[in-house]
């Protein structure tokens, strides 16, 4: 799971994954190649991260704010256009 704390994009709440994220436009892309555990993480079509994940038997995609954790505001907001979702079948 992406997070941003401070205007840092981060993999949940360890690496940065791109930083100065706030109040700009970006491409995000994530692949997630579920045979071999793996997560790749591309910020304007640059890979910025890559990780080994659990394996698991469902997974799914969201996108949106859901929740802080840090310096709390009353204000959250995402702006998402030109959402494509792509999957390979074997």
């Amino acid at each position: 799971m992406l997070h941003v704390y401070d205007g840092v994009l981060r993999f949940y709440d360890g690496a940065a994954v791109e930083r100065g994220i706030y109040d700009r436009w970006f491409g995000l892309n994530v692949v997630h190649d579920v045979a071999a555990s793996t997560v790749a993480v591309y910020v304007d079509g640059r890979r910025r991260f890559g990780a080994s994940v659990i394996p698991g038997e469902s997974y799914y995609f969201k996108f949106g704010v859901y929740m802080q954790h840090q310096d709390q505001s009353s204000c959250m907001e995402s702006r998402w256009t030109n959402v494509t979702l792509y999957t390979k079948h074997q």
